[in-house]
């Protein structure tokens, strides 16, 4: 684990990002925990498992290379459109950035059940193994969390 600095705040730890599903609940399919100074787009490849149809994130996670693989492949980009330096976002951007926030905010869903409901809010371990190690756990739980209703609606043979 690491720190880095954010607008003159100093931040120790580690950094959870997750794949979720984006039809239906928000159930996790990947995770990737990485130190805190490494940067979002480096695992963006990590966080696909090879059938998507589409593929959402913030503008951090933009990536040229990814929207022209996506594009030859078939697959809709919706990965936000960031703004260069003196090169702000046009209306058409924006409007499009505001359509796909509702299925970004889709992956604040298991975060908001592991934090919220079961208060996770500062990790236990030390590294980064055994926090990533405790992370897949806690968001395995929270998909059957996410699905508990229709677990429980399931007849059971005996």
């Amino acid at each position: 684990m690491s720190s880095t600095k954010k607008n003159n705040q100093w931040y120790f730890g580690m950094k959870a990002h997750i794949g979720v599903q984006s039809r239906g609940k928000p159930l996790v399919h990947s995770i990737v925990a990485t130190t805190a100074k490494e940067h979002d787009s480096v695992k963006t490849y990590d966080l696909l498992h090879g059938e998507e149809e589409a593929v959402f994130g913030d503008k951090a996670y933009d990536d040229q290379a990814l929207k022209q693989s996506c594009r030859q492949q078939g697959i809709f980009y919706g990965i936000t459109n960031k703004a260069k330096s003196k090169h702000p976002l046009s209306n058409k951007q924006k409007k499009r950035n505001k359509q796909f926030s509702s299925v970004r905010a889709s992956v604040e869903h298991p975060f908001q059940v592991i934090k919220c409901i079961w208060n996770y809010r500062k990790v236990r371990y030390r590294g980064l193994k055994k926090n990533t190690g405790q992370l897949n756990i806690l968001f395995a739980l929270s998909n059957l969390f996410m699905i508990r209703k229709q677990l429980m609606s399931i007849p059971i043979h005996v």
